[in-house]
């Protein structure tokens, strides 16, 4: 049980699920007590460093994602995409020195090692294949042949790593060994799997036999932390990085819908939004990305959900520039804008997307079904990723969904789009405020190490008084860096009157308020959900159960539980335990400007009369 939940840190993993990887055979009668019990050990060994919650069918582990230590290795593997060579170099050292043997080795349950173990191997093999192409691209030759020539001779069918190597003993000199390796891979292949060498092998084979360069293999795509060729199959046989199959040809507006031009290839598009200069933090939540694709069936789909101003955007677009490479044929990027008047209709941006892939003017259809059928035909063969920001709801992002397994898209959201979620498939991140050390650093980012240390005390009031929300923290770093001989302390006092807090974290643009960014989300709600919401701001501190809160609705439970699920989903509160539910201090105060400014004075005593009346009937 721990390494099925230790496996998915803060994701939920449904008592059937832990079931179905626990037991090899049939489970007995007793699976779920099992299960049950189990968890309860676990939670008493885990007093005071980490906590398992129960969540709806399930549990969760909360803990700190790099605490565990293949959370900890996808991290550096994604970081070391984007970074030159030699640094790159490093991270995955770093990464591969994490490894002790075979991943849950001790672990009895043979599903649970086929099941979660066979993932890790091949990011591991994937790690060591893109170390190996940045040593190559160092010309690091010597160090290349000693990391390869000990795995290989564990795993001597991988193709790829063979060909690494055969590139670095050319490279060396040593001609002779690379073609030996060639043979015998060879040999190995065709009597444990009755196959030849792939294409990318021969290729090598061929390159190496004539004395061409050792500094391009023919397949250096970059590879990826997620799954990847198995080291004990030949890698071309299984599906994860490589190749892929050749891209379509682009569409030719002069032909019918769904034919092709076998003329040159459509130029990759790059729509992606630029990445900001300071980024930081978000290792739990880039953590949770890259799992979400190392699981296999791969997801078509994930949403990034999260409050406004949590920077879904920011986050979505940092990772997508991590990624890019995996996706050759090139990045979409639209900006649905799902919660302002009006949104952008799917076909509008239908029609966007096809123009950019080559189709023209009088050849885009007119009904949304056929432009997001054309759309699907166009990205089928391709390998491209589709990141759709700011969607109102699943019916908004559906149509703009890629339907071939070598696409991604990215869809961020204020709400959950459960729908996308139960009947797409789509994975499910969430986003919410930063943790205090990431807060402190955005600050010093943006002010400068030395005026945060000169007064650390002030710099951690300035970022709770901002919820260690990333729109309000970047409001306020703004501010100070318009007054720089403002202290954070006078700036944090000003943010202690509550009556102006969500004046000041203002940057005198609409976009760029966080009462503008609430009022958005507020917006969105049905009448009861806001109703609801305005009246909590009658309610003291941060928390509140259903019973409260249908107390001061005057409504039923059933009725006033829906309300509270709309708020969750909304982020306007969240769920810690069944039927408890907490806000920040930003969204309590702007309830209860709404409540003052919304809600007639009688309208008003008489929810504060039946909140007294409630706590009264329920006072030990």
């Amino acid at each position: 049980m721990a390494a099925i939940l230790i496996s998915e840190v803060n994701q939920v993993i449904t008592v059937s699920r832990m079931i179905d990887l626990a037991w090899d055979a049939d489970p007995p009668a007793r699976a779920r007590g099992v299960v049950h019990n189990h968890v309860h050990r676990l939670r008493q060994l885990l007093v005071g460093q980490a906590e398992i919650a129960t969540r709806g069918q399930g549990y969760v582990l909360l803990a700190d994602p790099c605490a565990v230590d293949v959370n900890r290795f996808r991290y550096l593997v994604s970081g070391a995409h984007e970074d030159e060579p030699r640094t790159a170099v490093a991270k995955l050292r770093q990464a591969l020195g994490l490894w002790r043997g075979e991943p849950l080795a001790d672990v009895p349950g043979e599903r649970v090692r086929r099941t979660l173990g066979v993932g890790l191997t091949q990011a591991r093999v994937a790690a060591l294949q893109e170390l190996g192409s940045k040593l190559l691209m160092l010309g690091r030759y010597g160090e290349l042949i000693t990391e390869l020539t000990a795995w290989l001779a564990e795993h001597p069918l991988h193709e790829e790593l063979t060909a690494l190597l055969m590139r670095a003993l050319q490279a060396s000199g040593r001609q002779a060994e690379a073609l030996d390796h060639y043979h015998r891979t060879r040999r190995h292949l065709k009597d444990q799997l009755g196959i030849d060498p792939g294409p990318a092998l021969g290729e090598t084979y061929l390159a190496v036999l004539g004395g061409k360069s050792a500094a391009a293999p023919p397949f250096a795509r970059r590879p990826s932390a997620g799954p990847g060729p198995g080291p004990g199959s030949a890698p071309r046989s299984h599906p994860g990085p490589g190749p892929g199959p050749e891209p379509a040809a682009p569409y030719d507006p002069a032909a019918p819908y769904g034919s092709c031009c076998p003329s040159a290839p459509l130029t990759a598009l790059a729509q992606l939004p630029p990445r900001i200069a300071d980024f930081c933090g978000r290792v739990g939540e880039i953590v949770a990305l890259d799992q979400k694709l190392d699981r296999l069936p791969r997801p078509d789909c994930v949403v990034l959900a999260g409050g406004g101003g949590t920077g879904k955007t920011t986050l979505a677009v940092q990772w997508a520039h991590r990624h890019k490479a995996e996706f050759p044929d090139g990045q979409l990027f639209a900006d649905l804008r799902g919660f302002e008047r009006p949104p952008m209709r799917p076909g509008t941006v239908l029609g966007t997307f096809l123009r950019a892939l080559g189709v023209a003017e009088a050849k885009i259809p007119d009904s949304l079904t056929e432009r997001s059928a054309l759309y699907r035909s166009l990205l089928a063969g391709r390998r491209m990723l589709v990141l759709l920001d700011n969607a109102g709801t699943a019916e908004q992002a559906r149509p703009l969904l890629p339907a071939t397994p070598g696409c991604l898209a990215v869809v961020t959201s204020r709400r959950r789009l459960s729908g996308l979620v139960v009947r797409d498939g789509a994975a499910l991140v969430t986003v919410g405020p930063f943790i205090v050390d990431d807060a402190l650093e955005l600050l010093g980012n943006a002010l400068g190490r030395a005026r945060i240390a000169a007064d650390p005390a002030a710099a951690r009031e300035l970022v709770e008084r901002c919820d260690r929300l990333p729109l309000a923290l970047r409001i306020a770093a703004a501010r100070l860096m318009a007054h720089p001989d403002w202290s954070l302390g006078c700036w944090t006092s000003k943010l202690a009157d509550e009556r102006r807090r969500l004046q000041e974290l203002s940057a005198h643009d609409a976009d760029l308020a966080v009462e503008a960014c609430l009022y958005l989300s507020y917006r969105a709600l049905s009448s009861g959900a806001a109703r609801l919401f305005r009246l909590l701001g009658l309610h003291p501190g941060p928390e509140v159960d259903v019973h409260a809160a249908a107390a001061l609705a005057g409504r039923d439970l059933e009725r006033t539980h829906r309300h509270l699920a709309e708020l969750s989903d909304a982020h306007l509160v969240e769920e810690q335990v069944q039927g408890h539910f907490v806000r920040t201090e930003l969204v309590r105060i702007y309830a209860e400007q709404l409540v003052a400014s919304e809600e007639t004075p009688a309208d008003r005593d008489l929810a504060r009369q039946r909140l007294r009346d409630h706590a009264a009937r329920y006072r030990p």
